[in-house]
């Protein structure tokens, strides 16, 4: 048998499969091919060779966006697990797919995968929840592992580091390529021993700086009800657009939020939140534009051209935020 794990290379898809591997571990002597990628990459079944001795599991990335990709391997006679909290539109009915979508704006995989489990490795779970921005999920999980405010705090600030190395065009944005990243985690079975590692303590840094670098600049388009961040196209700024969003919906709860950068072939990327207080709104807003997609509370746009950056202002201040 082949096993092929598909997952997000952030901090969601990251911590969903650890924990699932620890709680599920595959036959002796067996590894799993590791398909993954960074933020922006998402048609990842794109990358596998399905087959009736194929067993695929899939974490934290849209099953729209995977389709093709889906259909595909279910043809080749791959067994497929899709653990996913993104828009998904009409769900495959297959005997070989088992499909557990969930668009609850207060839930990502690594909280499905936790439901799944019965919390055995919950303290990750509150990881892949604090780097997907989900606070008041991680703190509801936090109440049942009687943590202090210390630990909590080492977790959220693990969470948003994975959840920032996530970011870049490539390979050479980021400290450490999702794949290794992975593997380098998977060792760790005490959160709290993978977050004192130096590895992890430099790439916290990191991300402090190139935030700081962030905060220093001045919205392109503000109102009461959102404002809109424009970065220059760098190193920096591609690892920090979704941190800085998530960043500003923090501290500014009832407002929208979208951060976006500028790419070398003219286009923009952008990462949009819907407000802390009404997380709803995100997905429908970016689906409107090509290759726009993501969940309600946090989703994005991958090539927005610089001729429709006008109507995504207006559809951005005009959107209806809801629960």
């Amino acid at each position: 048998m082949r096993y092929v794990d598909v997952f997000h290379g952030d901090a969601d898809g990251l911590c969903a499969l650890h924990q699932l591997r620890m709680a599920e571990p595959l036959p002796a002597g067996a590894q799993a091919q590791l398909v993954t990628g960074l933020k922006r990459e998402i048609d990842l079944l794109a990358r596998v060779t399905g087959g009736p001795d194929c067993e695929i599991t899939v974490l934290d990335v849209s099953l729209d966006r995977n389709r093709t990709g889906l259909e595909r391997v279910l043809r080749e006679g791959a067994s497929v697990r899709y653990f996913d909290h993104h828009f998904a539109g009409p769900i495959p009915d297959h005997p070989r797919l088992q499909a557990v979508i969930d668009l609850a704006p207060d839930v990502c995989a690594s909280i499905l995968i936790d439901r799944r489990i019965g919390g055995r490795h919950r303290a990750w779970a509150l990881v892949g929840a604090f780097g997907d921005n989900l606070g008041a999920p991680a703190h509801a999980l936090a109440a049942s592992l009687r943590l202090d405010q210390a630990q909590i705090e080492t977790l959220r600030t693990l969470g948003e580091a994975l959840n920032y190395n996530a970011y870049g065009r490539s390979a050479a944005d980021v400290m450490i390529a999702p794949p290794e990243l992975y593997r380098v985690l998977h060792r760790y079975a005490d959160a709290f021993e993978f977050a004192a590692t130096s590895s992890i303590k430099e790439l916290v840094e990191r991300r402090r700086s190139d935030v700081a670098t962030a905060l220093a600049l001045a919205p392109i388009s503000v109102n009461a009800h959102g404002a809109v961040f424009r970065l220059p196209d760098a190193p920096w700024s591609r690892r920090v657009i979704g941190t800085f969003a998530n960043a500003l919906a923090s501290r500014y709860p009832q407002r929208a939020h979208a951060v976006m950068h500028e790419n070398r072939d003219g286009t923009l990327t952008v990462s949009v939140r819907a407000p802390v207080a009404t997380p709803g709104g995100a997905d429908r807003l970016c689906r409107q534009f090509d290759t726009g997609g993501g969940r309600a509370a946090a989703a994005g746009i991958e090539r927005l051209a610089e001729s429709e950056l006008q109507a995504f202002l207006r559809a951005f201040h005009a959107a209806r935020w809801t629960v």
